[in-house]
């Protein structure tokens, strides 16, 4: 089978190419890397968005447990950006979404404002929740 180009796609701020051996991703820092899922393909991107925000954010499973934090989260703690007894509930926010829907949940016991953004990865495993921060708008007077 040829490396021709038979599927492209748009994904969290990047690309997907579907090549005769697999997945290309663009942009990725290893231009060459071809995946063999298309699921590794999102999982990768997913990743990237995270990393990429200048709030804490991470990806939520349905175990409410995190399987991704953004540098800004492991440097002020899992448990202060979102306390394990909200965690579950933040998943369940999404379930009833369709992919790459969003919704807003405050977090009022850490004066935070969440942004939950439903996603299916990998249909093997389900939705996971990808959540970040949303800053405040400030009040004018």
């Amino acid at each position: 089978m040829s490396d021709g180009i038979s599927m492209i796609c748009g994904f969290l701020g990047g690309t997907i190419i579907a090549v005769g051996s697999g997945y290309k991703v663009f942009p990725h820092p290893k231009p060459e890397k071809i995946y063999n899922r298309l699921s590794d393909a999102k999982w990768f991107l997913a990743l990237r968005w995270c990393d990429s925000l200048s709030t804490p954010a991470g990806i939520i499973t349905n175990t409410g447990e995190f399987s991704f934090y953004n540098q800004i989260v492991l440097e002020m703690g899992e448990e202060k950006f979102i306390p394990q007894k909200y965690r579950q509930d933040i998943f369940a926010q999404c379930l009833p979404l369709k992919p790459d829907e969003t919704v807003t949940y405050d977090l009022i016991s850490c004066d935070r404002i969440l942004e939950i953004r439903a996603l299916s990865i990998d249909s093997r495993y389900g939705k996971v929740a990808l959540v970040r921060e949303l800053e405040r708008e400030s009040d004018t007077v």
